[in-house]
């Protein structure tokens, strides 16, 4: 286990280096000059290139680059262009929202999916599958800022149960903490409950034709013990491999979701970074996430071995 560990830690260093270079290319190439923008409207050609000199935009790309890499390593994300605050730091400011509100999506639509998941498997052909079923087409089909909008206006607008946007941290208290977050965390979470449940339907079922769960009924074992027990868990390989790609996912998601909601998270620092040409916070958003995605994936593995002993590294 260990040596499988130090391998995936190995081998996630390339990947990061990959990514690096992938992202500073994209962003250096594309159109757009931060010079201009922190210049303005009514700067000459002049002071334009004066900023981009001082920024050290002027030089070549390759010792950009090397520069850039080379403090990574040491752990230096670089500052903002235009704030001049150290990268780690805004991202260490922003970075709660976006792990509460990623943490509690996951938590509501496994909460919801994996039971009417296996509901739907154990009655699968009745009106109750169709159900299901017909939920997770319409979870897939309704864009998350199309439906946060509706959810706003039936929840706030309407009900006045909830806040309409913004958020509050943990440490103002733990009830205004989840009421800023239901609604966004509602809005993410009935696509990934679509997702979660349509793969827990389809593990469960494939499970329960096989041979042992036959068995099991025979020697007169309720419903109950032979899905949760004796099935479940058997099929939750699948169903946990769908709920890490969801994770990932997720962290897309929320930059939709952020801006919708005026969550103050990572998703609306890389949209905020993005429209200025910052640079430096792009890329140390983007690292964050691909950083967060190897480690997903790397307890996904980890998970596996616990729930199906088969599996060994």
């Amino acid at each position: 286990m260990y040596a499988f560990l130090a391998r995936r830690l190995l081998a996630a260093i390339p990947v990061i280096l990959v990514v690096a270079l992938f992202v500073f290319l994209l962003l250096h190439v594309s159109p757009g000059d931060p010079a201009a923008i922190i210049a303005g409207d009514m700067a000459s050609a002049h002071d334009i290139e004066r900023i981009r000199a001082r920024l050290g935009l002027d030089r070549p790309l390759p010792e950009q680059f090397i520069e850039w890499a080379w403090a990574l390593i040491r752990g230096d994300l670089g500052s903002s262009i235009f704030s001049n605050l150290p990268v780690s730091r805004l991202i260490a400011q922003r970075i709660e929202p976006t792990i509460a509100l990623t943490v509690l999506t996951m938590a509501i639509a496994i909460a919801l999916a994996v039971p009417i998941g296996v509901l739907a498997a154990w009655r699968a052909g009745t009106w109750v599958d169709r159900l299901v079923m017909g939920f997770a087409v319409l979870g897939f089909s309704v864009p998350v800022f199309a439906l946060g909008y509706f959810l706003i206006w039936i929840f706030a607008v309407r009900l006045d149960w909830l806040p309409v946007q913004g958020y509050s941290p943990i440490a103002q208290g733990l009830w205004p903490f989840l009421v800023s977050l239901t609604l966004p965390s509602l809005a993410l979470g009935i696509v990934y409950v679509a997702l979660i449940a349509r793969m827990t339907r389809a593990s469960m079922i494939e499970v329960l034709n096989q041979d042992y769960i036959r068995t099991a009924k025979a020697k007169g074992l309720s419903q109950w013990p032979v899905l949760l027990i004796h099935a479940l868990k058997p099929a939750s390989v699948p169903i946990v491999t769908t709920i890490g790609i969801g994770v990932a996912l997720l962290l897309g998601g929320v930059v939709v979701t952020e801006s919708v909601f005026n969550i103050p998270g990572l998703g609306r620092l890389t949209v905020d970074a993005i429209l200025r040409r910052d640079y430096p916070v792009i890329q140390g958003v983007i690292l964050v996430f691909v950083l967060i995605y190897l480690i997903i994936n790397l307890a996904v593995d980890l998970i596996y071995t616990v729930l199906d002993p088969r599996i060994r590294y």
